[in-house]
């Protein structure tokens, strides 16, 4: 069972990718990945060979009210793909493909 997960990070308040933020990903504590997005606001690879399990995913995003969003995820078997769209006071997330 191969388990892999990549990210998008848009500055939805400038409707343009936000390069350079800092992503980690975390297992019961211990950082699995890490790495920052790209020009294009992504990190086509963040992890891959991973375990099914409970997962905490957080980002560093270019704004003035949110200094790091988390979110907690399930990755059970496949290739996940979360993306966080975020602006000076609002963020959303979702399962993407």
């Amino acid at each position: 069972m191969s388990i892999s997960i990549s990210t998008h990070v848009l500055d939805t308040g400038r409707g343009k990718p936000a390069a350079g933020v800092e992503v980690e990903l975390f297992r019961e504590g211990d950082l699995v990945a890490s790495g920052r997005t790209d020009a294009d606001g992504r990190i086509g690879g963040l992890a891959d060979g991973l375990e099914p399990g409970d997962y905490r995913l957080a980002f560093r995003p270019p704004s003035e009210f949110f200094r790091r969003v988390e979110l907690e995820i399930t990755l059970v078997e496949g290739h996940y793909h979360v993306p966080l769209l975020v602006s000076p006071y609002s963020c959303a997330s979702y399962r993407g493909s």
